[in-house]
């Protein structure tokens, strides 16, 4: 719970690590009774993460190109794993991540420990040292704000499949009506290279550019062994040379198109691709 809470905060393992490695040093000093110590140790990480959030953005006003968080191979059924896991599993996904990243701080904060985690507001007001009636109402318009622009929908896990299947073998082809058939038409791809491989500086919206610019990257990427993933919940493909993986590219699909691309090719987020269980 506690590295769950601290990944959808930072959207980093590595970082998310770090902060219940801290949690954890924090544990061992307390010298009194802990009534709650499940409520104490989910304070700690939450306001860890806050703190961390400060140099996070720091770096990512540096970052070149869209930033996107580490992907995390999961499980196909991981919505069924626990109970109340349809928004566990749904925090997990790219787009609420990133969506996540337009919210300030403590609005993160209070959307994931009410909407993921199902904590009361008492209990995170307490945690945030706020008013119940603020925290009420940042997680509120946190709500919003997501829901808004993360429309609910799912895939099969047979369809999944079938439309990740078939949208490799027409980028793979250099198909361009294949793909854009695939593709719903207000589709946007984003791309994470971190600035230390190649990849697209912006977003590219609408199916026919992102079927040409896939198809026009065919010949530089060259020859790559791919094999079929769930990350963060949703379909996905990992795409390696010789081993080491050269991109993670996660859909969103919805009534049989794909609505969304991530495309992560920065070499620190994908070398170790980890898996982890953060529900």
């Amino acid at each position: 719970m506690l590295l769950g809470i601290a990944y959808r905060m930072l959207g980093s393992v590595a970082d998310a690590e770090d902060i219940v490695q801290d949690a954890w040093l924090r544990w061992n000093e307390v010298t009194g009774p802990v009534g709650d110590p499940r409520a104490y140790l989910a304070r700690t990480v939450t306001n860890l993460s806050i703190n961390r959030l400060g140099s996070a953005a720091v770096r990512r006003e540096s970052y070149v190109g869209s930033w996107l968080p580490e992907p995390l191979l999961t499980s196909p059924d991981i919505a069924e794993d626990v109970a109340a896991a349809e928004s566990l599993a749904d925090s997990l996904s790219m787009a609420v991540l990133v969506l996540l990243e337009s919210l300030s701080p403590l609005e993160r904060a209070v959307f994931v420990l009410r909407e993921a985690f199902g904590f009361s507001y008492p209990d995170i007001a307490e945690a945030l040292e706020r008013s119940e009636a603020a925290v009420r109402q940042v997680g509120h318009r946190a709500r919003a704000h997501v829901h808004a622009r993360r429309p609910r929908f799912e895939a099969s896990e047979e369809v999944g499949k079938r439309v990740t299947a078939r949208f490799v073998a027409a980028s793979m082809g250099g198909d361009i009506n294949a793909v854009m058939e695939l593709l719903a038409p207000d589709v946007t791809m984003w791309s994470d290279g971190g600035g230390k491989v190649r990849a697209a500086l912006r977003p590219i919206s609408g199916a026919d550019k992102i079927a040409r610019f896939l198809v026009s990257v065919r010949d530089v990427v060259g020859r790559l062994d791919v094999r079929y993933e769930h990350v963060n919940g949703s379909p996905a493909v990992v795409m390696s040379r010789e081993g080491v993986p050269d991109s993670v590219t996660v859909l969103d699909i919805a009534d049989g198109r794909i609505t969304a691309i991530w495309l992560i090719r920065n070499p620190d987020k994908i070398r170790g691709l980890p898996q982890v269980d953060l529900v």
